[in-house]
């Protein structure tokens, strides 16, 4: 490929260091057919305040240095200012998605290396839990009864971890992975969540086997004459410490340094600033039991709602639908994205379509385990789980339609949402919302939260705090207005199912 000084060219190739991209579209004749050399690393090897050296080290060895000026004042350039350039430069009546595709593309090699760190961030984990059967028989005395462990597989990520001597790690799964409805909820000690949580690592994986001390060739029992199993070396005890069926997100948390004993690399995932079509949808997971491991695919629909019966209720979900592979046991894993940032968590399949599958949204992810873990930290024991206000609002959509932004290249689906109907003495009248307003915005704490879809709303509600002081901004008959401030109070939040 031919190696070129020219400012424009070394900008765009400064971008594809920031955005994880390589470099696609070359014209010229020198370039030899299927070829794929792309940079490997770009460093910054000089500067004197104004201009910026770099050095390029591309994949075939080679090496090459180009200039960037810096903006006026310090402004860094951005990808609408290179292709403004571009151009001007070369007369190019390239549209700006048309240059996008010619020059930029995700590179399969930059996906697998940010994967790679990814692997520090991810589990498998058994739920263990005590189950009754009922067998039947053409002879007396007809039906019989068994009780016995039963050991259940799936995923999670390392969600926070605090290093210091004493802290511990959150980690975060789907709440149907460590709940069983048909547990034997008297002899599982009282709860349908598992009576022992045990996690692995990628790269120290073990799993359950059934204890034989007296080598007799018969399982062994505990005191209570269920089958004991023995998770291994490798394994690390977990402890549920809160969840949400309505959510299916469920916080668990191990000492870190038992964690760290383990693999002393092990780190947090990192979260993204959000998602959209077409993008890269990597999922980690423990697929079928046999091990963690890597499927790869994109993000097809933003958000879909599926039905799911985790406790004997069904349910709507809201969800990111995805072609990326899924299977029993990806339950709890993290979905990424190319740079290796959490989108959602993996949470269900559909059996009967090829290549549907679905992810609880970041959104909920995050207010869901952030709730989780503030209530259990808050030194009252009697919060557990998550909490939400009840908004005292009915909300329909209007006028929705699809937003392209030329800039960032990517776009969104955008709705109005209109009051239909408030409640009588809700934090809603009290904010001053009324049948017909257009809500575009909800203020909390002086931040403002445009309101684009209406799950925004509900999302929205899962990080509100007491104390916190909302406000809304909406549209009445054609002018916009900010309703009266209000501060909630701990007794307008419920716990979350």
């Amino acid at each position: 490929m031919k190696r070129t000084t020219k400012t424009i060219l070394a900008v765009l190739l400064a971008l594809v260091l920031a955005f994880s991209l390589v470099l696609a579209g070359c014209s010229s004749s020198e370039q030899a057919a299927g070829s794929s050399v792309y940079v490997t690393q770009i460093e910054k090897t000089g500067t004197d305040g104004l201009n910026d050296v770099y050095t390029v080290t591309y994949s075939d060895g080679s090496t090459s240095t180009f200039t960037v000026t810096n903006g006026a004042d310090g402004e860094d350039l951005t990808i609408t200012d290179v292709y403004e350039e571009y151009k001007q430069t070369t007369g190019s009546d390239l549209t700006f998605e048309e240059f996008l595709k010619q020059y930029l593309t995700v590179s399969d090699e930059s996906v697998a290396l940010a994967i790679q760190k990814n692997l520090l961030s991810v589990m498998k984990i058994y739920s263990e839990f005590v189950v009754t059967e009922t067998s039947s028989s053409m002879y007396p005395p007809f039906y019989t009864q068994t009780t016995d462990t039963a050991i259940y597989t799936g995923s999670a990520v390392l969600y926070d971890m605090d290093t210091g001597a004493d802290g511990y790690t959150y980690i975060v799964t789907n709440y149907h992975v460590v709940y069983l409805a048909d547990a034997d909820t008297e002899k599982n000690g009282g709860t349908n969540i598992a009576r022992k949580i045990r996690g692995y690592l990628y790269g120290s994986e073990g799993s359950p086997s059934t204890v034989d001390e007296d080598n007799n060739n018969v399982a062994d029992t505990d005191s209570d004459g269920y089958t004991k199993y023995d998770y291994g070396s490798y394994a690390i005890e977990l402890e549920y410490i809160g969840g949400s069926v309505s959510s299916d997100i469920a916080v668990l948390r191990a000492k870190t340094s038992d964690i760290l004993a383990i693999n002393e690399s092990a780190a947090e995932i990192t979260l993204a600033d959000g998602y959209h079509v077409g993008e890269t949808a990597v999922a980690i997971g423990n697929p079928e039991g046999r091990g963690i491991s890597v499927t790869q695919g994109v993000i097809s629909t933003e958000s879909d709602y599926i039905s799911l019966d985790i406790d004997g209720t069904a349910r709507s979900y809201r969800s990111i639908r995805i072609d990326t592979p899924l299977y029993q046991g990806n339950s709890g894993g993290g979905l990424f994205n190319a740079d290796g940032e959490l989108i959602g968590i993996t949470n269900a399949g559909n059996s009967t379509e090829q290549n549907i599958n679905y992810a609880i949204p970041l959104e909920i992810v995050t207010g869901t385990a952030d709730n989780i873990i503030r209530s259990y930290e808050d030194g009252n024991d009697a919060t557990n789980g998550a909490y939400k206000i009840t908004l005292g609002v009915t909300v329909s959509t209007q006028n929705s339609k699809y937003v392209y932004d030329a800039e960032s290249g990517y776009g969104a689906i955008e709705e109005e949402v209109v009051v239909q109907s408030v409640e009588s003495g809700s934090i809603a009248e009290t904010l001053g919302l009324a049948e017909g307003d257009v809500i575009r915005s909800i203020i909390v704490n002086g931040t403002e939260h445009a309101i684009t879809r209406s799950f925004n709303i509900s999302d929205l509600i899962l990080t509100l705090r007491t104390n916190d002081i909302l406000q809304v901004k909406y549209e009445r008959s054609g002018a916009e207005e900010t309703g009266a401030s209000y501060t909630l109070q701990s007794s307008d939040f419920t716990q979350l199912d």
